[in-house]
């Protein structure tokens, strides 16, 4: 088959990629985006094979069917709570992908050549440095999303002045494997990288994990990217090309809707403050906790006119979206305006409350997000805040030198009354207390999310 009709086929996995991520921003939308994008992706990979210049089709095909079996079985086992985890980990694959394709296209030119051309070499040294910081970053991420690690900033002395260092050792590896195009500095070049993906993370605290990993996986798009350049592969460019731009912008989107810059996250080891003054300040004042019973939140709810759910991280590890949806409805039949409030990083990753109350069949109209619900909160009877912290915590908007302050929250304590459904007082990922909890409107009702619904459930039946 002629490269033409090849490239042309690569054109049209490319368009399949582009709309498939386009209908991924929308919950209605987002099964037919995946099988499109998949289907483009099948169409590359399908005539990859028709390349003249390949004659090792049994590795190939060995690789498909070992990356589509541990695909299959690990994305039907994972839970919903475990995705963001299984993001970093596919994540750093690709990263490290990228890597040992531009090693071993070093091996394969060098000695070939003794003198690589420059846009060649250029595309190895990249995909080779960034590919490993992402794989290393992005196995740091994923053990601190799964707890293998401590999920708080692991510091070192001058971390930051480290990193520079290792950068600029980083720089001075790159210009001898340039110069000298030995085998030996390319491996200390990945060596470093290595190391340097490992000491950029560490000192990043948990609840920011998920804008790390998609600042890396924009990381290993631009690999992938330049490893297309070297193996002279206009799919791997247009698709790399299309992560590393979606990454970016999805990085920089979610480091606003956190209230902080880009820099702050990756340099000033947000979440190490709080064992000092800003959990403290967040104690000041009345420390009284208020609860009540499952038959006293029932007829608080049977009784209102406006009732809002925000669903966080601790509805997501109950599983009780289905739960939530139940009580939804319940309300519904009695006449309750039902309304959920989304916040953009609400749980482990942005859309994944979308994606549980999609699961559970709640219709798109009841969803709002952060900006739209808001402005309705002083208008709302109750809200009920199922396993959610951080996103709803006032001291963002109080408390200035707390390390959430400045962050966008859903504004649930200026509704008439508050019910938080939680296991117990413990903080978020952010690790400061949260004075909504001790707000007189507010009512603690402690147990597991999905007991905690069914239990309202059962009550609210026989109001």
């Amino acid at each position: 088959m002629s490269r033409t009709w090849i490239d042309f086929a690569y054109l049209v996995a490319a368009i399949c990629l582009i709309i498939g991520i386009k209908r991924l921003s929308h919950p209605r939308t987002a099964r037919s985006g995946n099988w499109i994008a998949a289907v483009g992706m099948a169409i590359a990979v399908g005539f990859t094979f028709a390349i003249k210049e390949i004659d090792t089709y049994w590795l190939m095909l060995v690789g498909i069917a070992v990356g589509s079996v541990i695909g299959a079985v690990t994305a039907r086992m994972v839970r919903m709570t475990a995705i963001p985890q299984m993001v970093a980990l596919f994540n750093g694959v690709g990263g490290g992908a990228a890597a040992l394709i531009a090693a071993a296209e070093f091996h394969r030119l060098a000695p070939a050549s003794g003198n690589l051309p420059g846009e060649e070499l250029v595309g190895i040294l990249f995909s080779a440095v960034v590919g490993s910081v992402s794989f290393w970053g992005s196995l740091v991420a994923f053990g601190k999303l799964q707890e293998l690690i401590p999920g708080r900033p692991i510091l070192f002395p001058a971390h930051n002045a480290t990193n520079a260092v290792l950068g600029l050792i980083l720089l001075g590896a790159i210009a001898l494997t340039a110069v000298t195009e030995q085998g030996v500095w390319l491996a200390v070049l990945m060596l470093g990288a290595l190391v340097l993906g490992l000491s950029f993370v560490l000192p990043i605290g948990g609840a920011d994990m998920p804008v790390v990993i998609s600042l890396l996986n924009a990381f290993t798009g631009l690999a992938a990217a330049s490893t297309g350049f070297v193996l002279d592969n206009t799919a791997l460019i247009i698709g790399g090309t299309l992560v590393g731009a979606s990454g970016t912008l999805l990085t920089l989107l979610m480091g606003k809707a956190m209230g902080r810059p880009l820099r702050q996250t990756l340099f000033d080891a947000f979440g190490a403050v709080p064992e000092g003054g800003a959990a403290v300040a967040a104690m000041d004042g009345d420390h009284t906790v208020r609860t009540a019973s499952p038959d006293d939140i029932a007829y608080m709810l049977a009784y209102a006119r406006r009732v809002v759910f925000v669903p966080g991280y601790g509805l997501a590890v109950a599983q009780a979206q289905h739960d939530v949806r139940n009580l939804g409805d319940l309300l519904e039949a009695k006449g309750v305006d039902v309304r959920y409030a989304i916040h953009p990083v609400a749980g482990r990753m942005p859309g994944h409350m979308n994606v549980l109350l999609a699961e559970a069949n709640v219709p798109y109209d009841e969803l709002f997000e952060m900006d739209e619900i808001n402005p309705e909160f002083p208008q709302t009877d109750v809200v009920v805040v199922v396993g959610a912290n951080d996103v709803v915590n006032p001291a963002a908007r109080s408390q200035p030198g707390n390390p959430i302050y400045g962050m966008p929250i859903l504004d649930v304590d200026r509704a008439q009354h508050v019910v938080v459904i939680k296991r117990s007082l413990s903080p978020g990922f952010a690790g400061v207390d949260n004075p909504l909890f001790y707000d007189p409107k507010t009512v603690m009702l402690f147990d597991d999310a999905k007991a905690a619904l069914e239990k309202l459930v059962a009550s609210l039946k026989a109001v």
